[in-house]
């Protein structure tokens, strides 16, 4: 007589798999990675005097006596996205975008790492006293600006490449959703690296850093399931 294990002996083993338990780990940290940022990031945006969400980026937050708590969410969040490209390249194995996914989620979070150790230079008024409208470009501002023209492409990119993979394997629904989530954050990143002060373009802007972070997160959340 076969003896064949039960479906919970089966779960129970995979989730004591020491190779499992890592992968579910690191994915976490794409979970995680979002709500921490954006819950910063906010918090920040409607308590510092002079912080305008229709005219500043998130970047001018990492200026003035407070200017730390807006260079340690680049570092914690851009670290943890690091985290989660590693745990997605484990999860993800062979198949379309196995490789290049992680790599450019990984390009990402590099970039906002990158983002917290360069800092934005003042400008259009924050912090207070600062002079209104763009100011001169620092060697620390060129660098800030070069990591988010890194960043926010390969951003796209990783959502274009699990669109792509989601098609092949027959997840249209994922497969729509990570394409969406990539032209929509595309068109928010070409407004504002147009140079506009425009409140509808900031603001679009800001709607897609949330969108994407929140796409972050799913795609780690099926992962880890899955894992």
């Amino acid at each position: 007589m076969t003896t064949h294990p039960s479906t919970a002996g089966l779960r129970t083993r995979a989730a004591c798999d020491p190779a499992s338990a890592v992968t579910r780990s690191l994915l976490s940290y794409g979970v995680l990675a979002g709500p921490v940022y954006v819950t910063t990031w906010l918090a920040q945006a409607l308590t510092r005097e002079g912080f305008d969400l229709t005219r500043h980026p998130a970047s001018l937050l990492s200026n003035g006596d407070l200017g730390w708590i807006q260079v340690a969410n680049f570092l914690g969040s851009g670290a943890m996205t690091v985290a989660a490209a590693v745990g997605l390249r484990r999860a993800l194995g062979t198949g379309p975008g196995g490789r290049w996914a992680p790599r450019l989620l990984g390009a990402y979070g590099a970039a906002l790492v990158a983002a917290g150790l360069f800092r934005a230079d003042l400008m259009d008024g924050f912090p207070i006293g600062t002079p209104a409208g763009p100011a001169e470009v620092s060697w620390h501002g060129a660098l800030h600006l070069a990591s988010s023209g890194v960043g926010f492409p390969a951003l796209v990119a990783a959502c274009l490449v699990m669109a792509r993979r989601d098609a092949e394997l027959g997840r249209r629904g994922w497969a729509a959703c990570s394409a969406g989530t990539g032209v929509s954050f595309l068109a928010a990143f070409a407004g504002i690296a147009s140079g506009s002060q425009e409140p509808a373009v900031v603001e679009a802007f800001s709607v897609a850093v949330v969108l994407t972070w929140a796409w972050v997160a799913a795609l780690c959340a099926r992962l880890y399931r899955q894992a």
